[in-house]
């Protein structure tokens, strides 16, 4: 028997949270699941946040287009009635419009993710982070959407002395490529407010970790776990740099939080997500790790070129939508160390490319979701 959703939240806001779905069903007519595209369904992200929506009885779409190798991701999915699988460029019109067919909400998730590989590949940066992206967000207006969600990151924080605590309202110094296209398109997005026949939400994630289906290992935690764990040399540059963290467990269980919560309170709101308890020192991780895996060596060097450092204040999305992340960063430890016990991630010398965004083997065009 399904657990009722509503029974995680106070009586006041339960109901609220109801009052919204039976708005949302006169809306469209119809007693049927919410649909959601997922663009960029199959990453690293997009993978858990299928899982947790089709087992929640949502309808979903994923509209990928698996540049970094990962087809193969999607398979576990293909043969759930809920499931349709939609192989394109979030940038090509035709294939996002035949994505949208009977949608009723998005999540942008796709794009070059992280400051590595977009500095590797600037120009693609620029077709796909923003060039792509721009014209995807255009192409949403007019069709009756209920919720557009865009996932941004903290990394727009950039650099920040080490007693300030960030949060929504806090100077954006983005320092990468990406984080810049980030900032751009929460500019963008932000400047269609009162314009566009939706509910656009922008969600500044932390950096992530955790298993995934699509596992990646480019990662601060998921690396630093899998070296120690196999004995390789791990140097850590900047040790005592700051980061938040959240497990992509997390980060799903929030973003359908942001689908049911009344228009009211997430229409063109920006929410930093994670917690403060997961606000870590590099260094802080390697402790963590340690006490799991004693005797493993690390050096530590202060010749790092990532300038970011930065701690980051959860409370708006704690009081307004009611979250706080379940999994602390020695959960995400624990999990990884078991799944190589386990002997789940054996390919990954042999596939690295798949296990993080290091590469661009399967772009076929100038532009890809």
């Amino acid at each position: 028997m399904r657990t009722d959703p509503l029974a995680n939240y106070p009586e006041d806001i339960a109901r609220r949270i109801a009052d919204e779905q039976k708005r949302i069903m006169a809306k469209y007519g119809s007693s049927s699941p919410r649909h959601v595209l997922l663009i960029g369904g199959s990453g690293y992200i997009g993978s858990p946040l299928t899982m947790h929506l089709l087992s929640l009885g949502y309808r979903v779409t994923n509209l990928d287009l698996h540049v970094y190798g990962h087809g193969s991701i999607p398979l576990a999915y293909l043969a759930h009635p809920r499931y349709r699988l939609v192989t394109g460029d979030m940038g090509d019109a035709s294939r996002l419009n035949y994505a949208l067919d009977g949608v009723t909400d998005v999540v942008l998730l796709a794009g070059l993710v992280g400051d590595p590989i977009t500095k590797k590949f600037p120009n693609e940066s620029a077709a796909i982070n923003d060039l792509a992206l721009r014209n995807c967000i255009d192409q949403l207006i007019g069709r009756g959407l209920e919720r557009v969600v865009f996932i941004s990151t903290c990394s727009n924080y950039g650099l920040v002395e080490e007693d300030i605590l960030v949060n929504e309202e806090s100077p954006l110094l983005p320092l990468s490529l990406y984080a810049k296209s980030k900032v751009a398109a929460e500019k963008y997005i932000l400047s269609l407010k009162g314009k566009v026949d939706y509910h656009a939400t922008i969600l500044r994630f932390a950096t992530a970790f955790g298993l995934s289906p699509r596992m990646r290992f480019d990662l601060t935690v998921n690396e630093f776990v899998r070296k120690l764990y196999l004995g390789k040399k791990l140097v850590v540059y900047d040790e005592q740099s700051w980061r938040p963290y959240c497990h992509v467990k997390d980060f799903a269980t929030l973003i359908e939080r942001v689908l049911v919560f009344p228009a009211e309170d997430i229409s063109f709101e920006v929410f930093n997500v994670g917690t403060e308890r997961n606000n870590h020192t590099k260094k802080e991780i390697v402790d963590i790790i340690l006490i799991r895996l004693p005797d493993r060596k690390v050096y530590y060097s202060s010749n790092g070129t990532d300038l970011r450092n930065y701690r980051v204040d959860f409370s708006k999305v704690r009081a307004r939508l009611h979250f706080e992340p379940r999994y602390s960063v020695a959960d995400g430890v624990d999990e990884i160390i078991w799944a190589i016990k386990e002997g789940m991630l054996e390919n990954v010398e042999r596939l690295p490319n798949i296990y993080g965004n290091y590469d661009l083997p399967l772009l076929r065009s100038s532009t890809a979701a």
